[in-house]
């Protein structure tokens, strides 16, 4: 009701707003209900993503059911394409919108309780040989990756990691519609810590800090949004029980041709992760 998703396709850059204001009113939410809970207060993390995922639900249900229709009336896969880019473009400043949120509230607010969760996947990523020290230390001794010192093989686990996460993105999104949100919510999260961990909790060094992330992390997340794009198109087709005609399979194939684009995409981003961003931070 707020915000029109025919009117998001003209001005994208409107979702960053929407995506602050979520995620923003979901750690305040969290901080001010559950902070005070011996046991719910240990999940902060958790549930501030939940949180944020349950506001974005009907928009991106919205648009889901609006893209598999573009698929049914559009014929031309390049016209298609171009016609999905323009959801993946608002998807992307609502990932942003998270990210600024996530990051700056952390800092202002100085609650590590609430992304306990997101410093722990942390450290178990780039410090699994130091994790407790990392954990005690919430990052900030290890605020360099460490993964880029093996080169190809990181290259190998990054980009199979990534491909995973793609495919779980993908069939969550055919089962629950919109539910490869989860993924992104989580991940947009997850990168939030990161930032402040390497910007060591200072507001002044957040924008490098986003710079270091979001040179691999946009076109990564990118991929994310185009498999709950294609998830989610095969998923409304499923449930009008389009199954059993041609349509069906002309959504297939289209979910199909953005999956491999995906896939090209997380190519791209892993080789910019392990080869490029060291060679800078």
């Amino acid at each position: 009701m707020i915000l029109n998703p025919k009117k998001v396709e003209r001005k994208p850059w409107e979702l960053f707003f929407v995506g602050f204001f979520y995620a923003a009113l979901s750690v305040l939410l969290v901080q001010w209900i559950f902070s005070g809970d011996p046991v719910l207060a240990k999940y902060s993390g958790i549930l501030i993503v939940t949180f944020t995922v349950m506001f974005s639900m009907p928009y991106i249900y919205y648009t889901m059911g609006r893209e598999e229709v573009k698929d049914v009336e559009i014929s031309d896969s390049f016209r298609l394409l171009r016609e999905h880019s323009k959801a993946i473009y608002a998807f992307l400043w609502l990932f942003l919108g998270f990210i600024i949120a996530f990051s700056s509230l952390y800092i202002i607010l100085g609650s590590t309780d609430n992304y306990r969760a997101q410093i722990e996947t942390y450290c178990a990523i780039n410090s699994p040989s130091n994790y407790d020290f990392c954990i005690t230390e919430y990052g900030v001794k290890n605020s360099k990756t460490t993964g880029f010192a093996t080169g190809g093989g990181a290259f190998i686990g990054i980009l199979s990691n990534n491909i995973y996460v793609l495919m779980f993105t993908f069939i969550f999104s055919i089962i629950i519609g919109a539910g490869g949100i989860f993924v992104l919510a989580w991940n947009a999260s997850v990168i939030s810590a990161a930032m402040v961990i390497f910007s060591k909790s200072d507001l002044i060094n957040l924008p490098l800090s986003f710079l270091r992330y979001m040179v691999h992390g946009l076109p990564e997340i990118s991929a994310y949004f185009i498999g709950t794009l294609a998830g989610g198109i095969v998923g409304v087709s499923l449930i009008k029980r389009e199954f059993k005609t041609d349509k069906f399979w002309n959504i297939m194939h289209d979910s199909m041709l953005l999956m491999v684009i995906a896939i090209g995409i997380l190519v791209l981003s892993a080789a910019i992760e392990v080869f490029i961003i060291p060679q800078f931070f």
